[in-house]
């Protein structure tokens, strides 16, 4: 997901909420019934929060911290944190959760029936973080992308009661898309992170050394890798488009979403001539509108 800053109102729950709105995608929109917005922000809550204790974003004061039973001492440390919060998750399963966004899960877990796996990819997703700084090959960023993304599209699928063998596949390809992209913007400031996206056996095909992902903007090099790596991505975009067209009503709208936001935020960085360096290319509200279109025209 991407990290989408926002004002700190000093509510824990709040303010991990807000950033839905600075995210490539709609999380739950107005049009969707009230249901299903409930659930949909309990699921990204969560998502969001877990991220957030993995980039080290967490609101400052140590609030979230507290609610999770970590010693202001502690809190700092962040597989520390993670193990707090998958404590705090199974809660949602057999008890009463300590967080107030995971008291909020708990009735969507309830209503879905949904399992404790798609949340536990998340948690460990976040814990490789922590671990895995570089990817040697686009395989291993796929395997880092079933944690860390697909298990997002799963939950939206379990959500609206639509999960099938073949909808879970064209969603894991729509969101790793969304992975593979959130990086390609974001390869900056991943890098303040000490975090490289971008598998280390590309990046030697095109001649690409670490320094020059910490450049002010991006030389010939560097745009050829992104361009390359955001190729990638508008393939899987265009695997998983057909989910689209196997779901009707409003969730074809928000799905439509999804894929669009994927293919606006790549036209943004080839708008920029792939130079993400500077900061990450933002898709305007018109552009996503226009993939929108052609997508629910079966032209995508």
């Amino acid at each position: 997901m991407t990290d989408a800053g926002s004002a700190r109102t000093g509510d824990p729950e709040r303010d991990t909420l807000d950033k839905a709105a600075a995210e490539n995608f709609p999380v739950a929109p107005f049009f969707l019934p009230r249901a299903w917005r409930d659930d949909l922000m309990a699921v990204y809550g969560f998502a969001r929060l877990v991220d957030d204790i993995g980039d080290g974003d967490l609101a400052p004061g140590g609030a979230d911290a507290c609610l999770l039973g970590v010693s202001p001492e502690e809190a700092e440390d962040r597989l520390l944190l993670l193990d707090a919060f998958e404590a705090d998750l199974h809660r949602v399963f057999d008890s009463t959760p300590r967080h107030p966004l995971l008291r909020r899960l708990q009735p969507t877990v309830r209503r879905a029936g949904l399992t404790p796996e798609p949340f536990l990819g998340l948690i460990a997703a976040n814990r490789q973080d922590q671990l895995v700084r570089r990817y040697e090959t686009y395989d291993d960023l796929l395997a880092y992308c079933e944690l860390s993304a697909n298990p997002v599209g799963r939950l939206v699928l379990s959500v609206t009661g639509t999960s099938t063998p073949e909808r879970v596949r064209r969603s894991d390809a729509v969101c790793t898309a969304l992975q593979i992209v959130e990086h390609l913007q974001d390869v900056a400031e991943d890098l303040g992170r000490d975090r490289i996206y971008l598998p280390a056996v590309d990046m030697k095909r095109f001649h690409v050394q670490e320094a020059d992902l910490a450049a002010a903007t991006a030389d010939a090099s560097v745009r050829a890798l992104i361009a390359y790596e955001a190729e990638r991505a508008v393939h899987l975009l265009n695997e998983g488009t057909p989910l689209v067209g196997s779901v009707h009503g409003r969730l074809k709208l928000l799905l439509a979403g999804f894929v669009a936001g994927g293919r606006a935020a790549i036209r943004a960085v080839a708008a920029d001539g792939y130079d993400v360096l500077p900061g990450p290319p933002k898709p305007g509200k018109l552009q996503l509108l226009r993939e929108v279109g052609v997508i629910l025209r079966g032209k995508g």
